[in-house]
């Protein structure tokens, strides 16, 4: 089916009780890999991709393959850009079709955070892309964007304050997660999801959903969560499939690239798989 618009997946993960889960794809592979898997699971699905992937993939070829394979599914796909600061690959994804961006002011101090995601929701809204806001940061680096120090920290009023504001569509707080690989068990907040909700009727996304268990992924859609992002355990998958694959090549000295593609595309199907089980999106998907 055509693109999905990515606040309508959300809206209806929040009236059905689960997230969507939204993967951070790194070339046309994982494209196709993670919208097979969404399918064959009944899942909405949101591919992302980060500021590097754009620039080191190329917008066009993303677009296309993510269209291609939108078009080929019967389940809801969206096309997302994460923690973008940039304000000229925004307008670029606008420009070449994607549903949704994540404006990242969170490097900003609070009023210029403001004025910006207002000029970004204008933007994008007039050409029927939706907004997710960051302002407060969440801690650690992601694709060279982040920062490993809390900068930025707001009450939940006004972070409400700001996305009435704005006019922003989705809002991503800091909720104790952090983005990479956990070193240390997250202080997590589930609560402030809670109060979100129940004081403003705006999606609430989970950032560094890699390393959480079940359960607290659980608490946390149970509180009102309806966008979880995961980029962490994709890239686990593609890099250490590619990395086994190559070191029996080595040993058998047969070299094949497509059967390497295979099992990066394998790996990627198994993470849409896992996440869409335990973020409760399996079947959910009109077919």
């Amino acid at each position: 089916m055509p693109y999905a618009n990515t606040l309508d997946l959300l809206r209806e993960a929040e009236k059905g009780g689960y997230a969507v889960p939204a993967i951070n794809i790194v070339d046309p592979l994982t494209i196709a890999a993670i919208v097979r898997a969404a399918d064959e699971v009944g899942s909405p699905v949101i591919l992302q991709t980060s500021v590097k992937t754009v620039k080191s993939a190329g917008a066009d070829v993303l677009v296309t393959a993510a269209k291609v394979a939108a078009e080929n599914a019967s389940v809801g796909v969206a096309l997302h850009l994460d923690h973008c600061p940039d304000r000229e690959v925004i307008s670029l994804c606008v420009e070449k079709g994607w549903s949704s961006v994540l404006f990242d002011a969170s490097d900003r101090n609070l009023e210029t955070a403001r004025r910006e995601t207002a000029e970004v929701v204008k933007e994008c809204h007039a050409a029927g892309v939706t907004v997710e806001s960051e302002i407060e940061n969440i801690l650690g680096v992601e694709d060279g964007v982040g920062s490993d120090e809390a900068t930025h920290a707001y009450t939940v009023d006004q972070l409400i304050e700001v996305a009435k504001e704005t006019g922003t569509d989705m809002l991503a707080p800091a909720l104790g997660t952090a983005h990479g690989q956990y070193k240390s068990d997250p202080v997590l907040q589930p609560d402030r999801v809670t109060e979100i909700r129940d004081k403003y009727d705006i999606p609430v996304v989970l950032h560094g959903g890699t390393g959480l268990t079940d359960a607290q992924f659980h608490e946390f859609i149970d509180n009102g969560v309806s966008k979880i992002n995961i980029s962490t355990a994709l890239k686990h998958a593609y890099m250490k499939s590619a990395l086994a694959y190559l070191k029996d090549c080595e040993a058998n000295d047969k070299w094949e690239p497509v059967k390497l593609f295979a099992e990066i595309e394998k790996a990627s199907e198994q993470v849409m798989r896992d996440y869409a089980k335990i973020f409760r999106s399996e079947g959910k998907a009109a077919k």
